[in-house]
């Protein structure tokens, strides 16, 4: 089999030649650090691991008289073009710190502006300033946030261009500037996990008006990708699991709002990976129960997480591609390749009987031993069905 072949057959729980073994996203700190910059596919081609091209391809609506902010600079990994229309500008300023990277994004409405302050390091961005500060702040939101939509040929052509090399796959877009697939966990990212984790208790048919303005915005999207030819598209976010939320949260304000998403994205002809960084234990029948065709990443106890690899192929592999479960923490640095060879055959013992399994760390890694990923890439070759 090629690249493409295994995947799609881990994807289709079907048993593909050998176990298909790739990354979470290359991170570019890594490539710059440890590879001399290299690209993702010259790391995929380096290490001869089954390549993975990760395409974000939006475009403005315009029917809806939308455009792309002509004032945006060069896009970083994994950044999606801002896109404006006359009642939605975003205007950006750089901030004075002293130790990271600062940058204001305002948010310009004719009836208010709404901001959100990303830092940045050498490493990763995160969120120091939310974007809705009052809960009257999601109305602007449903009222004039642009909605974009898939640029379906831009992804054909990247599917053209990589032919049979590997997975070409996308994502479910999160908010403007900075955002996750999944409803609530947007939700989190633009108002906070510990605010919104309260308003659950306190105000709950708030949070369900705010989840359903996000839905629309995500459904505007997901009904523009039919035909676009990816082979894989992400949904969920670390934010829903059962490290950060309870079964309950989940239950009551994350599935009926994701479950719709994944349903539509099958009417578009897409399939589905559920991403759940943490703890996947108590819910992975309620993840499963909404098909997606694949989830990860099955974050081992070690590394924060809580999945017992065995354990949840018994209780869900018949139903879901499961991708992941490899501690890149303990087995990318530090230890010997023997260790890094014998965690590849754990993984491949315990989840790996009868396909539908992807090896792939537990989520991004920034630091790890070229020696070790060498021998993660070619253990992993030779688990072979």
């Amino acid at each position: 089999m090629n690249s493409k072949q295994r995947f799609l057959a881990a994807l289709n729980r079907n048993v593909p030649d050998r176990l298909p073994v790739t990354t979470h996203h290359v991170m570019p700190y890594f490539l710059k650090t440890y590879m001399n910059g290299i690209s993702c596919q010259e790391f995929f081609d380096h290490f001869g691991l089954d390549p993975v091209n990760w395409v974000v391809a939006h475009k403005p609506d315009e029917a809806r008289e939308e455009y792309f902010d002509l004032n945006q600079g060069d896009l970083d990994y994994l950044e999606a073009p801002l896109i404006c229309s006359d009642r939605w500008q975003i205007r950006t300023k750089d901030l004075s710190d002293p130790e990271y990277e600062a940058v204001r994004y305002d948010f310009v409405t004719p009836e208010k502006t709404l901001s959100m302050v990303l830092k940045s390091n050498e490493y990763t961005t995160w969120v120091t300033e939310r974007m809705i500060k009052a809960k009257s702040d999601i109305d602007i939101l449903a009222k004039y946030a642009t909605l974009p939509v898939c640029a379906v040929e831009e992804v054909n052509r990247q599917a053209d261009s990589f032919g049979e090399k590997g997975m070409i796959r996308g994502m479910i877009p999160g908010f403007d500037v900075y955002g996750q697939p999944g409803c609530w966990q947007d939700a989190a990212v633009l108002y906070g996990i510990q605010e919104l984790i309260m308003e659950t208790f306190d105000d709950p048919d708030w949070v369900h008006s705010f989840l359903k303005i996000l839905l629309e915005r995500k459904k505007h999207f997901i009904r523009s990708m039919a035909g676009a030819r990816y082979d894989l598209i992400e949904h969920g976010g670390g934010d829903a699991s059962t490290t950060v939320i309870s079964p309950r949260i989940f239950e009551k304000f994350v599935a009926p709002y994701d479950n719709q998403l994944i349903e539509l994205a099958h009417q578009a002809g897409q399939r589905v990976v559920y991403h759940t960084c943490g703890g996947m234990m108590p819910i992975l029948e309620m993840v499963a129960d909404m098909n997606p065709e694949a989830m990860e990443t099955f974050t081992p106890p070690a590394m924060g997480g809580d999945v017992d690899l065995r354990e949840a192929k018994q209780r869900i592999g018949s139903r879901v591609c499961m991708i992941g479960g490899f501690d890149q923490f303990h087995f990318f640095k530090d230890c010997s390749p023997e260790e890094t060879r014998r965690a590849v055959r754990r993984c491949f013992e315990e989840v790996g009987e009868g396909g539908g399994y992807i090896l792939a760390p537990s989520d991004h890694f920034f630091d790890a031993d070229l020696e070790l990923l060498a021998a993660y890439a070619d253990e992993a070759r030779k688990c072979v069905y």
